[in-house]
């Protein structure tokens, strides 16, 4: 009988008689209900994520083709939950956006169990909320398959949970790693085998764990143009190196270096002053300019006084140069300084370089503290715009 009805329909006295192309009513009924229901769904979860998530509707729309959920029960236990944990709504909402599938988790079976860890091991709410706010992905791993394993396994390369726990506030990754499969060892050994001390290996292991997260040849690779750059295996600057090197593209080296020749250095000097802070290579393109144009245009300076000392181009442009930058200028027009004392005067903390720089020559210069004091409220009334 059903077969049959599904063959025919009766309509009044009209016997309608189902072909291969012609679909009998109820099926279009059926689909037509079907298809009611799917948009109902799937306009409820853009209209959700919408107004309680703070989408776009457009990136509401791309993320509801993953996501079905007809009513806001377990969408909003998952809300709640990261605000009860110190989430806030900011970070919750890029947490989200960024892992639209957390709305769907169970939070008592999901992620209670992951935070009680991390709490286990002196972490903050405010912690886990910012490392999950920036990789949220960690979280979808296995506490017990994943998470734990590899936090025993760091804890026991770097001697202690405090180290580990400062390693993955560095780089969550390192609890995704694949134990089976992980090159960290061999990169260890690459370092002990090139005389770097297990003091220095630990520490770039702890502060810096993410270039130990690459093949071991690209790695030994690496550690040998450092060499050949004259970088001594002993001291901290060699794992430092290794460190900038690892993370910067050869095209970025480049870009950078041409930067510096526009301030008249040579190919030469770009080593020496690598040589003597690496991290002068970190700097950006457009800070790069900024502060060479400070020291060489507005105080005077040429450029090898800021060569020999690289460290001269991490610090504030507006927080520190500048303001500290006015009192240095006065300092040297005067010859109460030279040029070799410039680092010290923009390195020390705040009470010695008053101390030092500002002070102790009230009598030469007595405009010192007005000058440096307007150029300091200056400076932060343009940070604050």
């Amino acid at each position: 009988m059903f077969h049959f009805l599904c063959k025919t329909i009766l309509h009044g006295r009209r016997t309608i008689t189902a072909s291969p192309t012609h679909k009998p009513l109820f099926f279009h009924l059926i689909s037509l209900n079907f298809v009611s229901t799917s948009a109902d769904n799937h306009s409820f979860v853009v209209s959700y994520l919408v107004n309680s998530c703070g989408f776009s509707p457009e990136t509401a729309l791309k993320a509801s083709k993953d996501i079905h959920f007809e009513t806001p029960k377990k969408p909003d236990s998952v809300i709640a939950f990261l605000k009860n944990h110190g989430f806030t709504e900011t970070q919750i909402f890029t947490v989200i956006k960024k892992l639209p599938s957390l709305l769907l988790c169970n939070t008592e079976k999901y992620l209670l169990p992951k935070f009680e860890f991390f709490y286990s091991k002196g972490m903050s709410s405010p912690e886990l909320a910012k490392i999950m706010n920036y990789n949220p992905n960690i979280f979808r791993r296995s506490l017990e398959k994943q998470l734990i394993p590899s936090f025993d396994f760091f804890t026991n390369v770097l001697q202690s949970e405090e180290n580990t726990i400062t390693a993955f506030k560095r780089f969550a990754g390192i609890l995704a790693i694949n134990l089976e499969n992980t090159e960290i060892a061999p990169n260890i050994n690459i370092l002990r085998e090139n005389g770097v001390p297990e003091s220095k290996i630990l520490t770039m292991l702890r502060d810096q764990p993410r270039i130990f997260f690459i093949g071991r040849d690209q790695f030994r690779e690496t550690v040998e143009e450092v060499k050949r750059m004259g970088f001594n295996p002993l001291r901290s600057k060699f794992i430092l190196a290794v460190f900038v090197l690892r993370t910067m593209r050869k095209s970025t080296w480049e870009k950078k270096v041409d930067v510096y020749k526009k301030w008249g250095w040579s190919d030469e000097d770009v080593i020496v002053a690598f040589g003597r802070f690496p991290r002068c290579m970190t700097v950006s393109e457009k800070k790069i300019m900024a502060v060479m144009d400070y020291y060489i245009n507005a105080m005077g300076l040429e450029p090898s006084i800021v060569c020999k000392d690289p460290a001269l181009l991490s610090l504030s442009l507006k927080k520190r140069i500048i303001p500290r930058g006015s009192v240095a200028r006065v300092l040297l027009s005067k010859g109460l300084i030279k040029d070799h004392s410039l680092f010290i005067l923009f390195a020390h903390p705040e009470k010695l370089f008053l101390e030092k720089f500002v002070k102790r020559y009230e009598e030469e210069a007595p405009e010192l503290m007005k000058l440096y004091t307007e150029k300091l409220d200056l400076s932060r009334q343009l940070r604050s715009e």
